[in-house]
């Protein structure tokens, strides 16, 4: 049972959402909020798998409440689900630690897929999104001599988090258990000094790490 929190100011959407996820097998909404005023305690008290987060929202914004969330918990993933494709929307969502980020124009049953991707350790992105960081990554042509001291088996399980895939594939891909991939990739957040997937896959891009 994936357990979510809906961050989400409009009523009906957010009580669209609610009843859709709610309502579908496997899949528990634990309780949907306006804005992020509360988000550390609210987060500490329902122990979420995944958050949806809206990022236009009165008082407390997503952005906002992602960098909250990020300064005492790095496991929850958070899901920006929003009608911004702009770059700088993007990349602070990404630089901050979302784990994932999606349209509110995306079908109910694509959202529902998204959610169980990020839930094992993927990083979903509306298709037009992912084509902004692309772009993004292509523009940032900065030479870099940085490897942060990875090991080789540290660099082929960051290549792999660079292509997208979630822990049980690597663990596939390279013949190795869960535990062996987790304990791969806590490595190299420590040794890249990040907190999140997408945060690792920005830098690796951005240092030419892989």
């Amino acid at each position: 049972m994936i357990k979510l929190l809906i961050y989400e100011d409009n009523p009906q959407l957010r009580e669209g959402l609610t009843m859709l996820i709610d309502g579908s097998e496997g899949f528990s909404v634990l309780a949907a909020f306006k804005n992020c005023s509360n988000v550390a305690n609210e987060i500490k008290t329902y122990q979420p798998d995944v958050i949806l987060m809206d990022i236009d929202m009165p008082g407390v914004n997503g952005l906002q409440g992602l960098k909250i969330i990020r300064e005492t918990n790095t496991e929850v993933k958070i899901l920006m689900l929003t009608v911004f494709d702009d770059h700088q929307n993007i990349f602070e969502a990404l630089q901050n630690g979302a784990n994932g980020y999606i349209l509110k124009k995306t079908p109910p049953a694509k959202l529902l897929e998204y959610i169980e991707e990020a839930s094992t350790g993927g990083a979903p992105m509306t298709a037009s999104v992912a084509t902004q960081v692309l772009k993004m990554f292509a523009q940032l042509n900065l030479p870099s001599d940085k490897d942060y001291n990875l090991s080789e088996r540290e660099k082929e399980v960051l290549q792999w988090l660079v292509k997208g895939y979630s822990y049980k594939m690597i663990a596939a891909e390279m013949f190795i258990a869960m535990d062996t991939v987790r304990s791969h990739i806590k490595k190299i957040y420590e040794k890249l000094h990040v907190n999140s997937k997408s945060e690792a896959v920005a830098k690796a891009f951005r240092d030419k790490i892989v």
